[in-house]
C-alpha cells in the first residue's frame, strides 16, 4: 500500500516540514508531487516523533503548503552502477548530463557506502605516476592513499586537476586498462565545468565525471562526492580496478554543509561550520583504501581552496588531521610564472617512504628526495642572508645554493600543462640539479649512490 501525505507544515529554504508521518527512516528518499504534476526529490534529514524535516534537492520554489503531496520510497538515495559508467558525465546527483541516456544498472548502491572493516584493510604501497615532477619525486602519491591539494583562490588548481586526470597512470606491469579516474566537481561555474569536460576528451574512456554547477541547487553539492565515491568503490572492489578519485572543491562542499546546517537551526562551531564537520569530512576521506577481498584500490586527491590562503582555516585544518599528507600550492611561485606552483617545503606524503625505492620507483629515489628537500631548505636561508648583506657578499657555497634554487624552480618545479614526465626523467633531472652544488654539500646521500648517479 502506497501512502501519500497531503500538505506541508512549513517551508524553510531548501527544507520542508511534514507532520503526522509514521515509519519513515533517516536518509530515506521521498517524492514531492506539486499541483502542476511535476515531481521533486527529497530526503529525510531529521525525525522528531511523527514530524519530519525533508531536504528538497530541486529547491522549494513553487511548493504549496496545502497542495503538495509527499510519498516515501522506503529506500535511501541509490546510484545505478555498471561498467557503462566509464566515459560518461553526470550531474551532481548522478543523472546523465551527456545526452546519452540512462545507465543500464548491474546493481544499485546506497551513496553513503558501507563501512570498511579496519581488519580487512591492506597497507597502501605501489605508487601512482602523475607525470608531475614535484609530486612524483617529493610527495609521491601511493595507491590507496588520500593526499589533498591545498590551494588558494585564483591559483591553478583546476589546471592541475585536469593534468592529473589526463596523466595519472599505474605501473605498466599492472595494466593501464585496469586504471580509472572518477572526477567530482562541486559548485563550479559553467565555463569551468565545460573546461573540465572538454579537457577529458583524450582519456574519456577511463573517466567518470560528476559535475555540480554553481547554478544547481546547493543541496546537490552534499551528494556529489558521495556519488563519486560510490562509483569508485564499485569499480575498485567489485571490478578489481585501481581508481583515482579527484574531488574539487571541498571548500564549496563544506560551505554548502554550513548553509544546510544553518537552515536546520543547528548550533554552529568554528567560523559557522557545523560541529560535525570533522566527522562529515572523515566519512568521505575514509572511503579510500585497499581491502583484502579485492585486487582493486581507491585513491583520493581532494582539492580545497583555503579562504584568505589560511592553512589554519577549519576545512584544511580538519582535512590535515584525517588525510596522509598534503600538497600546498604557493601564490608567490604562481606570481613568478611557475606551474604547477607546488610549495615543496610544507608539502609531504606520509606514505611515500613505503611506496618508493628499489622494486617500486628506483633505488635512489628516497635519498635523492631527502637531499632535494634539504638543499632547497638551505636555499631559503641563503635568500634571507642575501636580502641583508647582498648576494655579492655571500660565500661561494651560498651563491651555488642560490643558483641551485633558481634552476630547481625553473626546471624541476615548473613544467608545461601537458608535459608528462616519467619517474626516471624526474629523478635524472633531480640529479642534474644536484650537480650544481659542491659534492660536500650533498650530505644526505651515501658515496656509493653519488658515484653511480651524480653526473
Amino acid at each position: 500500500m502506497i501512502i501519500e501525505y497531503q500538505g506541508l507544515s512549513q517551508i524553510n529554504g531548501p527544507l520542508v516540514v511534514i507532520k503526522g508521518v509514521a515509519d519513515a527512516a533517516y536518509d530515506e528518499l521521498a517524492q514531492l508531487r506539486l499541483s502542476d504534476g511535476s515531481v521533486r526529490d527529497g530526503r529525510v534529514v531529521r525525525i522528531e516523533g511523527d514530524t519530519l524535516v525533508l531536504q528538497v534537492f530541486e529547491g522549494t520554489r513553487g511548493l504549496s503548503l496545502e497542495n503538495t503531496r509527499t510519498r516515501f520510497t522506503g529506500r535511501a538515495i541509490e546510484l545505478p552502477l555498471s561498467m557503462e559508467l566509464l566515459g560518461r558525465a553526470f550531474d551532481g546527483i548522478g543523472r546523465p548530463a551527456d545526452g546519452l541516456g540512462s545507465v543500464y544498472a548491474e546493481c544499485r548502491r546506497d551513496i553513503n557506502g558501507a563501512p570498511m572493516n579496519p581488519v580487512s584493510r591492506v597497507y597502501p604501497q605501489n605508487y601512482i605516476n602523475t607525470g608531475v615532477s614535484s609530486i612524483d619525486a617529493l610527495a609521491t602519491l601511493i595507491r590507496g592513499q588520500k593526499l589533498p591539494i591545498f590551494s588558494g583562490s585564483g591559483l591553478k588548481h583546476n589546471e592541475l586537476a585536469v593534468q592529473l586526470v589526463r596523466q595519472c597512470a599505474i605501473d605498466d606491469s599492472q595494466g593501464k586498462d585496469n586504471f580509472a579516474v572518477v572526477f567530482a566537481a562541486m559548485g563550479v561555474k559553467n565555463d569551468v565545468a565545460q573546461y573540465f569536460l572538454d579537457s577529458f576528451d583524450n582519456v574519456r574512456s577511463r573517466v567518470v565525471s560528476f559535475i555540480n554547477r554553481a547554478s544547481d541547487p546547493i543541496i546537490e553539492r552534499i551528494v556529489t562526492p558521495r556519488c563519486a565515491l560510490t562509483t569508485a568503490e564499485y569499480l575498485a572492489f567489485d571490478k578489481g580496478m585501481h581508481v583515482l578519485v579527484i574531488m574539487t572543491d571541498l571548500t564549496s562542499y563544506a560551505e554548502a554543509l554550513r548553509e544546510f546546517s544553518s537552515s536546520k537551526g543547528e548550533i554552529p562551531g568554528r567560523k559557522g561550520f557545523p560541529g560535525y564537520l570533522y566527522s562529515d569530512l572523515a566519512s568521505l576521506y575514509e572511503r579510500a583504501g585497499i581491502i583484502t577481498t579485492s585486487g582493486g584500490s581507491v585513491t583520493q586527491i581532494p582539492i580545497l581552496t583555503m579562504p584568505n590562503d589560511d592553512i589554519t582555516h577549519p576545512i584544511p585544518d580538519l582535512t590535515g588531521y584525517i588525510t596522509e599528507g598534503q600538497i600546498v600550492l604557493d601564490r608567490e611561485l604562481d606570481g613568478a610564472g611557475i606551474y604547477p606552483p607546488v610549495s615543496v617545503l610544507p608539502s609531504l606524503s606520509r606514505l611515500m617512504k613505503d611506496g618508493i625505492g628499489d622494486g617500486f620507483t628506483r633505488k635512489d629515489h628516497a635519498d635523492l628526495a631527502n637531499q632535494l628537500f634539504a638543499s632547497y631548505a638551505r636555499v631559503q636561508d641563503a635568500k634571507a642572508l642575501a636580502s641583508v648583506i647582498g648576494e655579492d657578499e655571500l660565500s661561494v657555497n651560498d651563491r651555488k645554493l642560490l643558483e641551485f634554487g633558481r634552476e630547481f624552480e625553473k626546471c624541476f618545479l615548473s613544467q608545461g600543462y601537458s608535459e608528462n614526465r616519467s619517474i626516471s626523467q624526474t629523478l635524472d633531472l633531480g640529479w642534474q640539479l644536484l650537480s650544481i652544488l659542491p659534492r660536500e654539500e650533498l650530505d644526505r646521500i651515501d658515496d656509493a649512490l653519488l658515484d653511480e648517479f651524480l653526473p
